[in-house]
């Protein structure tokens, strides 16, 4: 079985800071692109931004110079470092992986259960 688990969210004033961390466990063999996506109350989910195993990233157009994704592959862990946090930020963040397990060569799709991120004065 594989879990993927979200932490760092919070409540944060405009212009702040937070970062998001996502460890994925269980039996993993391979850690393919990993990604951060958000959802805001009413709208769709939307991506955030992606790394690939080999540190090629890319951002959503909104967050671009104020998010970095980053990743630990020896932790099997993505981060997001969000800066100059605006209210437009407010969403549940979510971390997606494609993961092949040992005994597969074939990848399949997680997702975490969600941290809730707030941007208000």
């Amino acid at each position: 079985q594989v879990q993927l688990v979200e932490s760092g969210g919070g409540l944060v004033q405009p212009g702040g800071s937070l970062r998001l961390s996502c460890a994925a466990s269980g039996s993993i063999r391979s850690i393919n692109t990993m990604r951060w996506y958000r959802q805001a109350p009413g709208k769709q989910r939307e991506l955030v931004a992606g790394i690939t195993s080999g540190g090629s990233t890319n951002y959503a157009d909104s967050v671009k110079g104020r998010f970095t994704i980053s990743r630990d592959n020896a932790k099997n862990t993505v981060y997001l470092q969000m800066n100059s946090l605006k209210p437009e930020d407010t969403a549940a963040y979510y971390c997606h992986a494609d993961i092949s397990r040992w005994g597969t060569l074939m990848f399949n799709s997680y997702w975490g259960q969600g941290t809730q991120v707030t941007v208000s004065s």
